[in-house]
């Protein structure tokens, strides 16, 4: 993985879960690498980790649905660090309401915000520099739910996550002939802070048999560090043991649900 050292990567939702571990397993690897999300402090304390095992890292909170947040974040990593070579899309947000009968348009909304909006508006701003040096690693991580949506993860959140694994094909086709890389993870249940919202939040029992954090984070310094000439399209990350799911789905259903309703 040396292909990896002094490269300027962004890694988003880098605050905690699989972007956390990406994060330091990518500056592990001699990467310059820029933690953002939205908490300035739970940020810095990653880069500070990082820097005290003998890292690189900054961290820049933004609200990456903000075109202007974006631009400006983009602007200074290319003044501060030089053109972005690798940009991680991890931040993700699932719905509390699970069921498309009772969510609101807001709700819907922020969830399409955040996991697609965002990621198109990362990778527009990243694109001229990458295209310039004609060589770029856009790694989006996606979802199982984007192929096998149910009620666990939600309408919200499984429509956004097939439409951003639409959009990584689509950016694929579009410029790998101009030394542009596009890779699309799409993980199964990982234990990550995003199972709190679960109508029933799975006990450590069952979490400890979920893909973890870390699993996903190999799979990102997978693609992220092969050489320029390969590039893996797309790559499903699951766990081993399937569980039973049943109950989950019912309790799924009634989410958020009107009082009345939901108590029948």
């Amino acid at each position: 993985m040396d292909s990896l050292q002094g490269k300027v990567i962004i890694v988003t939702g880098a605050g905690s879960g699989i972007g956390k571990s990406s994060a330091e397993l990518l500056a592990s690897r001699g990467a310059k690498v820029v933690l953002v999300g939205r908490r300035k402090e739970v940020l810095e304390g990653v880069a500070r980790g990082i820097r005290e095992n003998g890292g690189q890292a900054w961290s820049c909170a933004t609200h990456i649905e903000n075109k202007d947040e974006v631009q400006a974040l983009i602007s200074w990593v290319n003044g501060e660090l030089g053109t972005v070579d690798i940009l991680v899309n991890n931040a993700g947000s699932a719905s509390k309401t699970l069921n498309a009968r009772w969510i609101e348009e807001e709700e819907w909304q922020q969830v399409q915000d955040v996991n697609l909006k965002a990621v198109f508006l990362l990778t527009q701003a990243v694109l001229p520099g990458m295209l310039a040096q004609k060589n770029g690693t856009i790694i989006t991580v996606s979802s199982l739910a984007a192929l096998r949506p149910n009620l666990l993860g939600g309408a919200a959140y499984g429509a956004a996550k097939a439409g951003v694994r639409n959009f990584m094909t689509y950016l694929h086709n579009t410029f790998r002939n101009d030394g542009i890389r596009s890779t699309c993870i799409l993980p199964g249940e990982v234990n990550t802070p995003i199972m709190d919202n679960r109508a029933n939040p799975p006990t450590q029992s069952i979490r400890d048999n979920m893909v973890q954090p870390e699993d996903v984070a190999e799979a990102v310094l997978l693609c992220a560090g092969l050489p320029a000439r390969t590039v893996i399209e797309e790559l499903i990350v699951a766990p081993t043991f399937m569980r039973d799911i049943s109950g989950d789905l019912e309790l799924s259903r009634w989410k958020g649900a009107p009082a009345d309703l939901s108590a029948k």
